[in-house]
């Protein structure tokens, strides 16, 4: 795609309803200027991305601001999913990245490896989802690429984007500052995207419908840090969930953490799912929600601006952090006893995201 947007008149429009992706459309030459043409550039269309180079020329940030780079691949199983799809969680996935640093995200770039034989219809829809989450967001896709392999050797379409983001001056953000007193919240119900995912790819009919919490966290995460509240770390508790994410962070900051079962805010449909397949939900993938570590004196602030967004409206204050040498994440249960959540061994559900 780094070359878009081509103009072909001299091939036959692609059969966007019963056309395949073929190996031509990977060679570089016509098939492939066309491909990108009316597939790709048609609905990422934007200044910086018609300037049809192999790289976009971009504005350069306010003075005295910061870059943040992230880059994330999406290998997802099914591609469609309840409450999403490959595309749109590859936007919000890497916008989110850039976001828990504290950035501003402005620009993404995306990458496609796709199957030879992919239906062209599947492929459009991914791309126009990928295109309203963009646009939705304010994020546009400047410049990307394309590579189709054989038959058999991949899975469809997987997906790279990369994110670019501004840090304001002075915002520093980090797994590594989490501190002993900080006070620890999520911004919503645990575990959806995971059992989301489950369910279509199992093909399991719960009576009620789990949906994906795929969502793009910037504007949220805008009006936290606008309160003014001390906060330390933000994170999105993709893979691994809360549970792995946690460990995470508390070996960086080199502390502990205790967590309080009841305050977990979980939909009992989820709670249902993951008691019925033998699943820990603290260990199951999110992709719309955050987790926010900050000074005890601002946790009550920054738990009022989560729930005044429509994203963080089930937002609660779960645990807090502790000074311990051994970097424990432990939880208090509901029946008064205490447990490890300790780091994931393996993965509960691959493919995720």
């Amino acid at each position: 795609m780094p070359d878009a947007p081509y103009r072909t008149p001299w091939l036959r429009p692609l059969d966007l309803r019963q056309g395949r992706v073929d190996m031509a459309q990977g060679a570089g030459g016509r098939a492939s200027a066309q491909v990108i043409d009316e597939v790709f550039a048609r609905h990422f269309a934007n200044e910086w991305l018609e300037q049809g180079n192999d790289g976009a020329v971009l504005p350069a940030p306010d003075p005295g601001e910061k870059l943040v780079m992230a880059t994330d691949s999406h290998v997802v199983l099914p591609l469609f999913f309840p409450g999403g799809d490959i595309g749109c969680l590859s936007v919000h996935g890497t916008v989110n990245d850039v976001a828990v640093m504290g950035a501003r995200p402005l620009w993404l770039a995306a990458a496609f490896i796709l199957e030879e034989g992919f239906p062209l219809a599947e492929l459009e829809r991914i791309v126009v989802s990928m295109a309203a989450a963009a646009r939705q967001a304010g994020v546009p896709i400047v410049t990307g690429d394309t590579k189709v392999v054989e038959r058999g050797k991949g899975d469809g379409v997987f997906i790279t984007t990369t994110g670019v983001g501004a840090l304001p001056p002075g915002l520093a953000l980090g797994g590594q500052r989490a501190r002993p007193g900080d006070v620890i919240l999520v911004s919503g119900t645990l575990g959806d995207h995971g059992m989301a995912i489950m369910s279509a790819r199992e093909g399991l009919g719960f009576t009620a419908p789990i949906v994906s919490d795929t969502a793009a966290l910037h504007g949220l995460i805008a009006d936290l840090l606008a309160t003014g509240a001390d906060i330390h770390v933000l994170r999105d508790p993709t893979r691994g969930g809360l549970g792995a994410t946690l460990n995470e962070i508390a070996a960086q900051s080199g502390v502990g953490m205790m967590l309080e079962e009841a305050a977990l805010p979980i939909q009992p449909a989820v709670a249902a799912a993951c008691e019925f397949l033998g699943l820990d939900p603290l260990y199951v993938a999110n992709e719309g929600k955050l987790i926010v570590i900050c000074k005890t004196a601002d946790a009550n602030k920054a738990l009022a601006a989560l729930q005044a967004h429509p994203l963080g409206h089930r937002a609660a204050i779960i645990g807090k952090v502790t000074e311990d040498p051994r970097h424990f994440v432990q939880m208090t249960t509901v029946m008064g006893g205490r447990r490890m959540v300790d780091w994931l061994a393996g993965e509960q559900l691959p493919r995720i995201c």
